[in-house]
C-alpha cells in the first residue's frame, strides 16, 4: 500500500500543478487570475469549497492524530494540501502515517 500511496501523492501533485501553470501561463494573469477562475461560475465555485472543506478536515485528522502520536513529520501533509492541493496531501498522510 504504501508504493500505492506514493505514486497517488506524486501523481496528486504533478497532474494538477500542470493544469494549473497551464492555465496560468496561457493567460498570463498568474496566481490571481487562477484564483479568480475558480469562482468563475456556480459550477466551479462549488467545487472550490468542496476541496476547501475536504482540505479542512484532512488538516483537523493530521493534526489530532499528530498530537496522540507525536509523528511531528506528517505535518508535512498539511502544507501539502493548500500548497498543492488534497490530491497530493491525503496520499502524502496516509504515507507517512503507514510507517
Amino acid at each position: 500500500m504504501r508504493l500505492v500511496y506514493l505514486a497517488l501523492a506524486v501523481w496528486g501533485a504533478i497532474h494538477p500543478m500542470y493544469w494549473f501553470v497551464t492555465y496560468m501561463r496561457e493567460t498570463g494573469t498568474g496566481l490571481s487570475g487562477l484564483i479568480d477562475a475558480w469562482y468563475v461560475n456556480a459550477s466551479t465555485t462549488g467545487l472550490t469549497w468542496d476541496l476547501t472543506i475536504a482540505a479542512i478536515a484532512l488538516t483537523v485528522w493530521v493534526l489530532a492524530e499528530t498530537v496522540q502520536r507525536r509523528a511531528w513529520l506528517n505535518l508535512v501533509a498539511i502544507p501539502a494540501t493548500f500548497g498543492i492541493g488534497v490530491s497530493c496531501g491525503l496520499p502524502l498522510y496516509l504515507l507517512l502515517r503507514s510507517r
